[in-house]
């Protein structure tokens, strides 16, 4: 059987994981995208409508992308970490989090999560 403390630091991990994949991306991708924009954002200071903006955009498809996949990331694991907040884990994710956490008691020490899951260095 696995422990909760286990689970919610498997979880703790995941969710730890999520930022720094969506932190990564705001550091590496969205300055390129905005440098990619920024005759288009010069003008939207000096004369601004949301028609300059959407030719801007789509004229710029890969800054476009760049940005949307930033905003788009963000927005997801937000909602996936609020929700797990205010409803509580699924019962499909809570399974899978069992199941890891098994495995990982399973496979021992060798495991790369051992010592942040089962091993907790906090508690030594």
């Amino acid at each position: 059987m696995t422990n909760n403390t286990e689970i919610q630091r498997l979880h703790r991990l995941i969710v730890l994981g999520r930022w720094l994949v969506v932190g990564l991306l705001w550091i590496m991708i969205a300055p390129l995208s905005l440098r990619g924009l920024q005759p288009e954002i010069a003008l939207w200071f000096d004369h601004f409508t949301w028609t300059a903006v959407r030719y801007g955009l789509a004229h710029h498809r890969w800054s476009t992308f760049g940005l949307s996949l930033c905003l788009g990331l963000t927005t997801a694991v937000l909602v996936w970490q609020s929700r797990n907040i205010l409803l509580g884990f699924p019962a499909q994710y809570q399974a899978r989090l069992e199941r890891q956490v098994q495995q990982i008691r399973k496979q021992g020490e060798s495991h790369p999560l051992w010592n942040w899951v089962i091993n907790n260095p906090s508690q030594n």
